[in-house]
């Protein structure tokens, strides 16, 4: 079994406004495997197809610059890319990330260019299950509880591969305790 640990950035716009569509501009994953054992990792930036144009709000929450976006290949070409890296077709695996938000903005993607996405459905949202694990009664971002946890919240947060390597931190604690 290989654990996909994987973040998120897409679109955004001050105050989220509902007419915007989001759409991935970054997948960050580390792959770990059944024992714990780091086994790789994945950062691609993705040419959006709706709004190609970061907002200047996007820029500075993520700290991605237009020129990375520019530059960038379009969702199927990077996600395919993703699915390869992540050996989906040769061996079992489970998606983990901080919420449902990187699920469902992933199946977003999917649908919106027309592509399979069963293989997104294998799921872990450790972010849930950390707090029950922990029996916490308010919410906990990421780097808080990164921090929390005694390690130190490395890179940029709100970048897909940092926030893969610290999420890694806290799965690799607990590796024994989710459920699947």
């Amino acid at each position: 079994m290989n654990f996909i640990i994987y973040d998120i950035e897409a679109t955004c716009w001050e105050g989220n406004p509902m007419s915007r569509v989001q759409e991935v501009i970054e997948i960050g994953a580390v792959r770990i495997n059944q024992f714990g054992e780091y086994e790789g990792e994945f950062n691609r930036f993705i040419k959006p197809i709706l709004h190609p144009n970061l907002s200047l709000f996007c820029r500075q929450l993520t700290s991605i610059e237009q020129e990375n976006i520019n530059r960038a290949d379009q969702f199927p070409a990077v996600i395919e890319d993703f699915q390869d890296w992540a050996e989906m077709f040769d061996d079992e695996y489970m998606l983990c990330s901080w919420g449902n938000f990187d699920k469902k903005i992933l199946i977003q993607d999917c649908q919106l260019h027309d592509l399979d996405y069963d293989w997104a459905e294998s799921h872990i949202n450790i972010r849930r299950q950390y707090h029950e694990i922990k029996r916490l009664h308010r919410t906990r971002g990421l780097k808080s509880s990164v921090t929390k946890e005694g390690f130190d919240f490395t890179g940029n947060h709100h970048r897909g591969i940092d926030d893969a390597k610290n999420l890694a931190k806290i799965f690799g604690k607990y590796l024994d305790e989710w459920r699947y």
